[in-house]
């Protein structure tokens, strides 16, 4: 039995619990979780906004190391250090044989790893589980984590910063020296910003409500700051790109103001990045006879159109010749017995990514 942050009621705060964990079938992997950062998406879920069953374990931005693995497991060993992360690619699929693994249909088994002290099913929220101290996962969702490479930084890699980055270097596929507006620069927003920033995108634009988020911004790349909470973003934006609008513009919180700032703000035949997870339900106009006049572009971006295999040790690399800041985007480090602390911090939007210990 390990412990586990388990979510009994939709809103209701989680619960420390001794649940139980399956060993590894075929093709998966166990960790043993050492820390998982809490990511807007987990909160999204557990206060309902998706929908999902009850009783659920969720987390699934996380590192640790590998207690076991499967038959058919080869690249992976036991005693591994692994970033562990919700992308998990079946190889074959119609997305994957086309390169788009982050869109994976394949079918993976559905029952969950985790049983309650009474024998009673635990769901395994977003297929990884990352709250609770052991879990398993298919052998696609863990990269290997270098030695010289704290597990805390590295699991920032498993979603925001893979989101963040990947969606300017890879959905959006930015044109280097271009405008770029970011919009939210939380831990996916900066990862953005550090997208842009090595691309030599100018002006890069940060918008938030929060001013030492903006300053932290500024410290990774970003020309020109917006507090959105005292200046008219949309003729903000356009002053600084002399009236003309930012080529790109990345919405990186699901927010609607956000989503209607983003539109009103890019120029004539430039491009939105929506990246930010909002609940179901929120919906957005578009006149499409201006859309097309416009010669705009909206686009969606899950998980940055990232592969784990392929993007973190392009992300690892970059880190290790300090060229991507990971260290200080780790705000807090919280012991597990304190998750639901850690998550109102991150709810009331002051920190970049809280993450919580598991204690051996």
């Amino acid at each position: 039995m390990v412990k586990a942050a388990v979510c009994r009621t939709h809103g209701a705060p989680l619960a420390l619990e001794e649940v139980a964990v399956a060993p590894p079938g075929p093709d998966q992997v166990r960790v043993d979780i050492e820390v998982c950062a809490i990511c807007h998406s987990d909160i999204t879920y557990l206060k309902g906004g998706w929908g999902g069953p009850t009783p659920a374990i969720y987390g699934h931005e996380a590192a640790g190391v590998v207690e076991s693995v499967g038959e058919g497991v080869a690249a992976i060993e036991r005693g591994q250090r692994v970033l562990v992360g919700l992308l998990r690619t079946c190889g074959a699929c119609f997305h994957c044989a086309r390169g788009e693994e982050n869109l994976c249909i394949g079918s993976f088994p559905e029952d969950s790893p985790f049983t309650g002290q009474d024998g009673e099913a635990i769901a395994q929220g977003l297929n990884t589980g990352a709250f609770a101290a052991r879990t398993v996962v298919h052998r696609s969702q863990v990269v290997p984590v270098p030695a010289d490479v704290p597990l805390e930084s590295a699991s920032l890699l498993a979603c925001g910063v893979l989101t963040g980055f990947g969606a300017v270097t890879n959905t959006a596929s930015v044109t280097p020296g271009s405008s770029v507006a970011v919009i939210g620069v939380g831990g996916v927003g900066l990862s953005a910003v550090q997208g842009a920033a090595s691309l030599g995108c100018e002006p890069l634009i940060a918008i938030d409500l929060i001013d030492d988020k903006l300053d932290h911004a500024a410290e990774l790349g970003a020309t020109d700051l917006i507090n959105a909470s005292r200046t008219d973003v949309v003729g903000a934006a356009r002053e600084v790109t002399a009236a003309i609008g930012p080529d790109y513009v990345f919405v990186t919180v699901g927010v609607g103001a956000a989503v209607d700032q983003a539109k009103a703000m890019v120029r004539r035949g430039g491009t939105v990045v929506f990246v930010g997870m909002p609940p179901y339900g929120l919906r957005t106009e578009v006149e499409v006879t201006d859309l097309a006049d416009n010669a705009q572009t909206y686009l969606g971006s899950k998980m940055g159109s990232g592969r784990l295999g392929r993007d973190v040790p392009k992300l690892l690399d970059l880190y290790r010749a300090g060229s991507l800041e990971l260290d200080r985007m780790v705000s807090n480090i919280y012991p597990v017995e304190e998750i639901n602390d850690a998550i109102a911090q991150v709810e009331r939007g002051t920190v970049v990514r809280n993450l919580v210990r598991f204690e051996r």
